[in-house]
């Protein structure tokens, strides 16, 4: 099966199984996130290797097929797997993808069992991944999932939790939109593992607390 073929079964994936979800987490999403992967490539001279480029696009593209917020049937982590099967990608680019998509999630980070997974393919898919959770967009997207769990936008008397671990990361408890810009998103930028990653992070990075501060600004009244 030719490679041109692969990727377009592989966004009709990405449209059939995604198609419920809020906007956060939606096919959008993941056509912006690769095609940031692919010039975060580019950037880091991954584009000398076609086999490097193919397992970068791949793991984009499937790499929120099966996430934990939207699992309804555990029967579903496995789509991915049996998609890579059933298009006959060579057992080692397979566990490439395989081992980008499973180990890049925020909270394989905070459990620490990510740093082992680290190549220059996870690198900038992980950190493509990260550039669209912040900025105007991340700040878009952070809001859109908070209204689709209707949290509360923001409560000064609920302080953003610290030193968080994975299950408490992951614990459907109730929690603030803002909150989340603190747990996570203002985060993100420090943990950028490429140069090409961590340069567009800085400007999103600053536009996201920038928003930040004129939100307290008006809702304590003082803008």
């Amino acid at each position: 099966m030719g490679w041109t073929e692969t990727v377009r079964n592989a966004e009709k994936l990405v449209e059939k199984t995604m198609k419920g979800n809020d906007a956060s987490h939606d096919a959008a999403h993941v056509w912006r996130v690769r095609d940031l992967a692919l010039s975060l490539a580019r950037e880091e001279g991954l584009s000398t290797n076609p086999h490097s480029m193919q397992i970068v696009e791949l793991a984009a593209l499937l790499h929120d097929i099966g996430d934990y917020k939207y699992l309804s049937d555990p029967s579903q982590e496995k789509i991915v797997e049996n998609f890579l099967e059933e298009e006959g990608i060579e057992d080692d680019k397979k566990k490439k993808i395989l081992s980008i998509i499973n180990g890049m999630g925020f909270k394989e980070e905070i459990a620490g069992i990510a740093n082992s997974k680290i190549s220059p393919e996870f690198g900038v898919v992980q950190d493509a991944d990260r550039l669209d959770a912040i900025g105007a967009i991340g700040i878009a997207r952070c809001f859109t999932f908070g209204g689709s769990r209707n949290r509360v936008l923001h409560d000064p008397k609920i302080g953003p939790r610290s030193d968080l671990s994975k299950e408490q990361y992951v614990k459907k408890e109730e929690q603030t939109t803002v909150n989340h810009f603190h747990e996570k998103l203002l985060k993100l930028k420090d943990l950028m593992k490429t140069k090409a990653g961590q340069s567009r992070a800085e400007k999103r990075h600053k536009f996201t607390e920038e928003f930040l501060r004129e939100f307290y600004e008006e809702w304590d009244g003082r803008a």
